[in-house]
């Protein structure tokens, strides 16, 4: 006896449904085998000696693609390298840090992006008050967070420049979304002061 078409039918969608468990196993090992890179590279970057005093002010800009630093939300477990560049090479692997805005050692906006799915998935789980850490090639930094928003696509305004060092976390939102996710998950924390810093934990 020959299968009926709902035979073949079923068939295929067990077919498909293996095919998207590996393709979705497969993102997952490549951003853990990448992160543990980006991680390496970093340790071995921070360990470097100190710049002597008389060296150029720190960099305004950095390379596509080069890590800058460890993301951390302690309450919430998260730690994600982060890489320069917004781009899909880079935010299939890593948070990227958008270009056109601050980096965290200098004054004004950082923006940090990285998927719903993937790195930035904890973040649904954030507070007002919560700690952030972002340990960096050019220093260690904390910051406090202060808002949060549900924004559009277009809303750029959460990127321009602000007179106070300041963290903002970019994310697609609703975060259990199936598809293309139709808003953006933003987070705002300002950077504590070297008096204000929590230590450890």
């Amino acid at each position: 006896m020959t299968a009926g078409p709902r035979v073949w039918l079923a068939r295929l969608l067990i077919l498909v449904g293996a095919v998207t468990l590996a393709w979705a196993g497969y993102a997952v090992l490549s951003t853990r085998s990448a992160q543990r890179e980006f991680r390496e590279a970093l340790e071995a970057t921070r360990a470097a000696p100190a710049p002597e005093p008389s060296k150029p002010a720190l960099p305004l800009t950095m390379p596509l693609g080069e890590p800058i630093g460890t993301l951390r939300v302690p309450r919430l477990g998260l730690s994600a390298v982060v890489a320069e560049g917004d781009d899909k090479p880079v935010l299939d692997d890593a948070a990227g840090h958008l270009p056109d805005t601050a980096l965290p050692w200098n004054d004004g906006n950082a923006a940090v992006a990285a998927h719903r799915d993937g790195l930035f998935r904890p973040l649904k789980g954030i507070k007002i008050g919560d700690t952030l850490r972002f340990e960096t090639v050019h220093g260690d930094f904390e910051y406090r967070v202060k808002e949060t928003y549900i924004v559009e696509p277009d809303d750029i305004w959460v990127l321009n420049p602000t007179l106070e060092p300041t963290l903002t976390l970019i994310s697609c939102y609703p975060f259990n979304f199936i598809g293309h996710a139709p808003k953006r998950f933003i987070v705002k924390a300002e950077r504590l002061p070297p008096s204000q810093l929590t230590g450890g934990g």
